[in-house]
């Protein structure tokens, strides 16, 4: 790329920040705004990047970035048009793309398998990067999260595969020209981008077009879709429903793991393990190595069965993904991701199977006003597969607060004991409750919480 100088404009998101790490590694000049300071952002100074904080103003842009020639500015749509910085850019004549568009620059030339999915993508594509490399010894990927085996949301090893992770929201992954493609779910989300379910699913329909010539889509049984690519092989896995590819023989170990078969269409790998709890990332593994058969396949190489049992065993997962902090015969905490009524359903059902007979106690933050508008009565629906609940304030992020839309909505329809606190008082609040199995949930920032909760419960556990 032409470009000497990279300007991130939310510089912070587990996206964005991937991608300000890529141009940092290949030499480039970074800088960028976020809204606050994360380990993100400090990781990201500390590798070389530029950033400030605050509100902005034009004046905090570094001067080496104030010449449109040579500096492309990067921006998340979850920052929003007026932004003071983005306006000055733009009326200066600076280049300015959004993420998809960069990652679809970057992604050119390359062998691209590309996850998507409302729920399970992140894990998926990560357990795609894992094997790749325990399989060929290389491969990149740009994550969702940050992998524990890799220690990062960016992947750089040798050739030219790589493993991104396609976002939905506000149609990103239709940037993508994908070899392989993955849908893991096309569940009713981001419907204010959208308006409605069907729009959501065809949005899906057309990522499947968007495969080159030739390629192979993976999509999960009973996920719905108008499938009219004729230039697309499309293949159907399930964790344990028999078709294309699927697990058999699920059994479950100590500690919430599990051991299975693994059905391919040409083989069975048999005796897997599964390095990370819960029964929804048995599908999650099934997915991942469907994902990189179809790349043997494509590209006529050999499929290594041991080199795949070992990276099955040995993959630790992604942080706040089924995150374990505390896991005693008194007291468990775990931290997850989840942030739409399927993912909450799917975690709190594995936790039911991982700890049978405790009492679960499920603490969330819902994730945007318009998601909690239109999936209110989901949300209730799930957490009430809790034995008790604990609700935060609704995380805006990008959006300004909708009249009568409050995490009330939730609670008036949970079926079982439900309050609502501020997430400062939230430790304290765990601290006077009784407590066995107390999971953390969303995607804004209660992650904020999880040290000082699993200290809470250390103590009560006595540990």
């Amino acid at each position: 790329m032409e470009h000497t100088k990279y300007y991130f404009l939310g510089i912070g998101g587990i996206g964005m920040s991937a991608l300000a790490r890529y141009f940092l590694h290949e030499g480039r000049r970074v800088a960028g705004y976020d809204r606050t300071e994360t380990p993100l952002t400090r990781a990201l100074e500390a590798e070389g990047a530029d950033i400030h904080y605050g509100e902005g103003e034009e004046m905090l842009v570094p001067d080496a970035f104030r010449d449109p020639h040579g500096t492309v500015v990067v921006y998340t749509p979850a920052v929003p048009e007026e932004h003071a910085e983005l306006r000055w850019f733009r009326a200066r004549g600076f280049e300015v793309e959004k993420r998809s568009q960069m990652l679809g620059r970057v992604s050119q030339g390359k062998f691209v398998t590309a996850v998507a999915g409302t729920h399970g993508k992140t894990t998926t594509t990560t357990l795609v990067a894992w094997l790749t490399r325990a399989l060929t010894g290389g491969g990149s990927a740009f994550l969702g999260g940050i992998s524990v085996n890799f220690g990062s949301n960016l992947v750089l090893g040798p050739g030219d595969r790589l493993a991104v992770e396609a976002d939905e929201f506000d149609r990103s992954f239709l940037r993508l020209t994908p070899d392989v493609a993955a849908v893991t779910s096309a569940d009713a989300d981001h419907l204010d981008i959208y308006g409605t379910h069907e729009a959501v699913k065809e949005a899906f329909a057309e990522f499947v077009r968007r495969i080159r010539p030739g390629g192979m889509a993976v999509v999960r049984r009973g996920v719905e879709l108008r499938l009219d690519a004729p230039h697309v092989t499309v293949w159907r896995y399930a964790r344990e429903e028999p078709c294309d590819f699927y697990a058999s023989g699920v059994r479950p170990l100590e500690g919430g793991y599990y051991a299975f078969d693994l059905h391919l269409p040409d083989r069975t790998v048999r005796g897997c393990r599964l390095g990370i709890p819960g029964l929804v990332n048995v599908e999650n593994a099934v997915a991942a190595a469907a994902c990189v058969w179809c790349g043997a396949r494509m590209r006529g190489e050999t499929f290594d069965e041991e080199a795949l049992r070992g990276a099955l065993a040995s993959f630790a997962g992604v942080k706040r993904r089924f995150e374990i902090y505390v896991n005693t015969p008194r007291q468990v905490y775990m931290d997850d991701y989840a942030h739409h009524p399927r993912e909450l359903s799917a975690a709190l059902g594995s936790l039911r199977r991982m700890f049978p007979g405790r009492k679960v106690t499920a603490l969330f933050q819902p994730h945007l006003y318009t998601r909690t508008r239109d999936l209110h009565e989901g949300f209730a629906e799930a957490l009430s597969l809790a034995d008790e609940v604990v609700l935060l304030p609704v995380y805006p992020a990008r959006e300004e607060p909708i009249e009568g839309v409050t995490s009330e909505l939730i609670a008036r329809d949970v079926r079982v004991p439900c309050r609502i606190v501020e997430r400062a008082a939230l430790a304290d609040t765990v601290a006077t409750m009784d407590t066995d199995v107390v999971v953390s949930f969303g995607a804004g920032n209660i992650d904020a919480c999880c040290e000082a909760l699993a200290e809470t419960l250390r103590r009560k556990a006595g540990a």
